[in-house]
Order: C-alpha cells, then structure tokens, then sequence
C-alpha cells in the first residue's frame, strides 16, 4: 500500500511527462479494476482508522467489500479486517473502541458481526475500556457473528454505551415477529402461481418490484457474549413507511439520544400518497418501546431529515426541505429545542444545500459537505452565528469522520481515485494515509482540467470546463466529447465518477466539455430552481454559449469533429437537442433518457419529481408536459444516435428509449440499442460497464474518425 522510492519517481515521471514512452491513456479496463476506499471511521480515541475498500472480482463480474484498518501513527501499514473473497461493509466501532461491527452475509442472509480490534490485555480489568493495544498482533481475531436473524440486516447503529443495537430489517408490518417473514417469503418462493395483486403505489421503486414488505427499525440487546438477544422491540411501531428510506436510506436516518433512552428517526408516512410525497417527518420513540413515535416536525410539509442529537441531548439538530413535492430544494441546517419543541435555522444565509452532517466534541460546530463551484468540500457551520467556514476544499470530499480534533476525510477529484487524508477539525495541512491504486495508475497520463466562466442565459454567470486528451501536444486539435449531466439538479465537478468519468473519453484522445448549465447544483438555489418548469430552455440556451465559449477559448477543440453525450436528464436532452440543435453534432449518445414527457408522467415511479418539474400532473397540466417534449419534434432528427436503456430501470421506464430507438428506426437514421436486461438506471456490473463503454467509444470513432 506504501508507495516505493522508485515507484513514487516513476509516478512523477508519468504525470509529468503526458506523452511519454512509458504513458498511456485511461481505458474503462482500469476503471472498473480500480479499488474503492469508502466509508472512513475514526475509533472513538481518534488514534486508528477503519475503513472500506471495494476490489473487483472481474471474472465473477462484481464488486466485493473488504474492511481495512489503519493506525494513524504516521509509520503503520493498513492492516485487512476481514477475509479477502467474503463481501463486508459498513464499518462502526463499539464505543469503548476495542472491536468493529460490520455486516456480511452468512448463508445466504446478511448478518451483523463484531471483529475484536483489542483482544483482552493482561490486567485488563484495571485499564482504562479506551485503552488500545499499541502492537497488534499478525492479524486480529476472527469476525464472530453478533446476529443470527432470518432476514437481512440492511442497516445498523450502536447506542452510546454499545448494550443495543438499532436494525432496519424488511418485514410484512402485519407479522408478529421475523420469523413470519421468513415464513411467508418461504412460501411465495415454492408457489406455482406468480400473480401479486396491488392496490396502491408504488408497485416498483428503483430497480425492484414491491413483495408488501417495509423496512422497519428494530432494537436489539447485545449480551455480555457479544451475542445478540432473542428479543428485539419495534421502535417504528404504526409507521406506514419505510425506515430507514428506500431506495437508498441509511443508518444516517436514525439516531441514539446520548443517553441511550430516547431513539430518533426520519420516515415518510406512506399511505396512498407515497409517490407523489416529500414530506418526510423525524420521529422521537422511547427505546424501551412504551409509547408510540412522536412527529417532531410535524409543522414542516417538506422534507426533514438526518437527526443529530448534541452531546447533551437538549438539541437535534437535523437538515430541512422547505417546499412540498420538490425533492431538490436547499436542505437548511435546523436546530430543534427538545423542550419547547422549537426551531430555528442556524445557516439561512448560506446559499448552498447542506450534506452528511456530523457534529464536533465540543458541540460548537456542525460539519457538512455541500456542492460548491465544481468542488464539494467540506465546511463548519458555526450553530451559533450560522457562519459557515471551509475546512476541505479542492475535489470531492466522498466521506469523513471527526474524533476529538481529528478529521479524516476522503477525497477524490478528476485526476484520481478517493484516498483518504488526515488534518485537524480546523482544517489546515492534510496528511494522505492511502495511496491504493498506485501500482494499477503508474503508467497513465490523465488529461488536464481547466474550469471556465460565460455568459449564458440571461447573461448570468455559468461555468463548465474542460478536459484535455491524455495524449495532448500544442497546436494540434482533437474531436470533443460534449457530456451532458443528469439530475437534471446535478453538476459536473471535479470529481472521480465510476460511470461518467471524463477521463476515459481523454482516454480514447478526445477532448471533453462539460457545463454546468442552469438547473445545476453548487451555484445557488435560484440557479438550482430555474430549470424547473423549463427544460428545454435556458439549459439548451446554456449548452449552445457554453460549447461556443470552449471553441473560442481552447484552439484545441475540434469543433467540426464532436459528439454530445448524456444520461438521464441528460439523455432527454439529447432527445431535445436531436430535434432543436443538430449542428454541429456528428452523433448522440443517449442512455436512459426521457422520450415522451407525458408518459413519463405517468410510467415513473417517484411522481413528485415529474409532477413538481412540470408544475402537476399530466391531466392537470397537460401543455406543461407537451412543451418541451421531444417525442414532438421527431420529424427534425437526423443525427445518428446510440441509445442505451437499463432494462431495470423504473426511474426512466424501457419504452422511453424503445420510443427513441423507434423514431430513429422508423425514419432511416443511424442508430443503435444497446439493451442491458440486468441492470438499473445506472450501468454496475463491471463487465457491462465495459461493454457500455467499449461501444460508446466505437460510436464516437466511428462518427468522427477518430
């Protein structure tokens, strides 16, 4: 893990010499092979690190988690945790910092387990529990499984004392204990007959079709034998939604009080309006179960989510929505009184959605991650004042972790993977603890990045910047691969994405240009807001200045050469450009775009997106809908086109990019379907990612000769 001398020259020697013998450019190939450092988790004395990797298993065609541990002395070598082939994740110390849970399947079922970091130290009944051994041995003791449930444990958190546990486990709410669950799956699975019968949405969320089940929070007591107890009490009792969240909820959706006696947790009552719905809501449960959950953000319709308790359990402060049914407005930093049921906003001055909130020892400061300019560092926000403050700026800050006046934190940006750096809470110098991937990225030469500003609509400042190709020489010019981002409340940023990487067109000689058009995150929340309503305008108006400032600032762009590419919203707006801006495009590539607006509306799962952009639904509003669809200007596509569709995909349902490859078909264009049956609304599996760029690449060579 440790680079060598020699390798650190050869690095240097790569990176600065962009076209040397010994470089070459970023392929799809090293992508998916790279590993993935995540999830970075201090011990409790700030003195050790846990953390997660992700090595790809390229022939069984996935991703499988390893847990890694680290001592922060400057002079250790990262130690594995876990065995090397069996996935585990989600790493959290015990309180007393002597072992990690994590959870990894046994026997088909995704159980919690607990690794000994500490084993029991001669006269260890006299030393203090915070107490770590300095010298570890070889290699810790064996993972012991905690749990032994018959449903997986999606998600977990430790009480402040380490006795109890909170789980998010799926059940029928109907079921009297787990065991019924697993009865009834049983059952559903040797049934001859296949039908399910629905009586309300969602019947799909995401990627998966709904079996009845919720995810429900469970606490759990853990024994003096580490074991788990027989009996776990529902802290979500009456709740008719998910807890935590689906598709992708966490264990930062729920909360401890310091105390342990009080447990905290987001939900969205379901009922018939899930779908169209952003009013989540935190809950406050006993956790000894004896009375019902109790809404503490009642007054809000919006979205109220990520409790956090102070230390001293008088405050939760927690991240609040302020309109209904808009699933992208500015998350405000909020501070609710315990006792008066009173709150306030700490940070209403500060432009920017806040993000993985944590809090620091001294109950002074709220950390926050946030897009910003391209960049998504990490910030203080000051609860008394609300002044908000950088610690870590520059790329992407993907995760972190504070202890005292330690803060780890993990970063990538568009020349590298994540790795993990250590500095203080006030910020300053970082010290890099990982450098993973050395050896897999010494013989590369990525492309250079350059930010840039103009004018766009209404004159008002937008940004976008470009990427040089790997293999870059002054004077000459190379084809552009314009990428096109989705959301459509998302950016392009410097940042290291494992499925839009502008490295791997830089890769294939292509230069790349990116905008951050109206619509984007980082720039404020009037900018964020003014896409909706009008998708096909001020962001069109923004690409066609944004692509006519790159050619007029960098000689090298080849703009008689070029491709436009985009997902998502990005791929309706290739459906819109197709029929509103075919120059100078010499071919599309769309994957998983909106088609048929007015269909959309009524094929996608989550409405309140569709209805909120559109201002309603398609009955109510149905000019909305029709004018910025693309399926109405098929007659003026020409331009030759790939599409791709996620057969999984629930968000932007197949018949949307059926309906395009169709419109193209039908009048004699250029154009392919690349399909993946197996995958969602992204493209996963390692081996199909390659197959996903290996043609995009063929697709843009063969229509500008590179």
């Amino acid at each position: 893990m440790k680079l060598s001398a020699t390798l650190s020259l050869a690095v240097l020697a790569a990176l600065g010499a962009g076209n040397a013998a010994a470089a070459r450019g970023f392929t799809v190939n090293d992508l998916v092979n790279l590993d993935r450092i995540s999830d970075p988790q201090l011990s409790p004395d700030g003195r050790y690190l846990a953390y997660q990797v992700r090595e790809t298993d390229y022939a069984a065609n996935k991703g499988v988690n390893g847990l890694w541990l680290l001592k922060l002395d400057g002079k250790s070598a990262p130690l594995r945790l876990t065995a090397p082939g069996k996935s585990s994740a989600g790493p959290r110390w015990a309180p007393d910092g002597r072992s990690v849970y994590f959870t990894a399947v046994q026997e088909g079922v995704n159980q919690l387990w607990r690794v000994e970091i500490a084993p029991a130290l001669e006269g260890s009944d006299k030393a203090p529990k915070s107490v770590m051994r300095d010298a570890f041995e070889a290699r810790p003791q064996p993972a012991v499984v905690t749990s032994g449930l018959p449903l997986d444990v999606g998600s977990f958190k430790l009480s402040p004392d380490g006795t109890h546990v909170l789980l998010g486990l799926d059940v029928f709410t109907d079921c009297p204990d787990l065991e019924c669950t697993k009865k009834r799956l049983d059952e559903r699975a040797a049934a001859k007959n296949t039908g399910v019968l629905y009586d309300k949405l969602f019947v799909r969320h995401w990627d998966t079709w709904s079996d009845g089940r919720r995810s429900q929070l469970f606490l759990g007591e853990i024994g003096a034998d580490g074991k788990l107890g027989p009996r776990l009490k529902l802290m979500s009792r009456g709740i008719d939604g998910d807890v935590p969240s689906k598709p992708f909820g966490d264990d930062s959706e729920y909360a401890f009080s310091p105390d342990g006696k009080t447990v905290y947790f987001g939900a969205r009552i379901a009922g018939k309006s899930e779908p169209w719905s952003t009013n989540f809501d935190l809950y406050a449960v006993p956790a000894d179960a004896s009375a019902q959950p109790r809404n503490l953000t009642a007054a809000n319709p919006a979205w109220d989510a990520n409790p956090l308790p102070s230390a001293d359990g008088k405050t939760l402060y927690y991240l609040a929505m302020k309109r209904p049914g808009f699933e992208a407005d500015r998350f405000g930093l909020m501070a609710l009184d315990l006792a008066s049921g009173k709150a306030r906003e700490v940070n209403p001055d500060w432009d920017r959605s806040a993000g993985s909130i944590q809090l620091s020892a001294d109950g002074k400061t709220v950390f926050a991650t946030a897009d910003d300019n391209g960049q998504h560092p990490l910030f203080g926000i000051d609860v008394a004042s609300g002044k908000v403050r950088q610690i870590v700026g520059e790329g992407h800050i993907n995760g972190y972790d504070v202890a005292g006046n330690t803060l780890v934190f993990g970063r990538d940006h568009l020349r590298s993977p994540s790795q993990l750096f250590l500095t203080t809470v006030k910020g300053g110098k970082a010290r890099q603890l990982t450098d993973r991937n050395a050896d897999k990225l010494k013989d590369i030469a990525f492309g250079e990045r350059e930010f840039f500003d103009f004018p766009g609509w209404n004159n008002e400042r937008v940004q976008g910047y470009v990427v040089k190709p790997w293999n870059y020489e002054e004077g000459k010019k190379y084809p552009v691969a314009y990428l096109i981002h989705g959301g459509p409340q998302g950016a392009y940023g410097d940042d290291f994405h494992y499925r839009w990487n502008p490295q791997t067109y830089a890769g294939l000689g292509f230069a790349v240009v990116a905008v951050n058009f109206h619509g984007s995150t980082g720039y404020g929340q009037a900018f964020t807001d003014s896409i909706s309503g009008d998708w096909g305008g001020k962001p069109l108006e923004d690409l066609q200045k944004g692509w006519a400032a790159a050619l007029a600032k960098y000689s090298f762009l080849d703009g008689s050469r070029a491709c436009a590419l985009g997902a998502s919203y990005g791929g309706y707006m290739i459906n819109w450009i197709a029929g509103h801006w075919q120059q100078p495009w010499k071919c599309l590539v769309n994957h998983d775009g909106v088609f048929d607006t007015r269909m959309m509306g009524y094929s996608t799962e989550e409405l309140w997106f569709s209805e909120w952009e559109n201002g309603g639904t398609p009955y109510e509003k149905p000019e909305n809908y029709e004018k910025f669809n693309p399926a109405n200007h098929v007659a003026k596509w020409k331009v030759p086109m790939l599409v791709i569709q996620g057969g999984m995909d629930f968000r932007i349902p197949l018949e949307q990019s059926l309906g395009a490859f169709t419109a193209l078909q039908r009048q004699g264009i250029e154009s392919q379907l690349l399909h993946f049956p197996d995958e969602n609304h992204w493209v996963l599996k390692p081996q199909n990612s390659v197959q996903w760029h290996e043609t995009v690449g063929a697709w843009l060579k063969r229509w500008t000769g590179q």
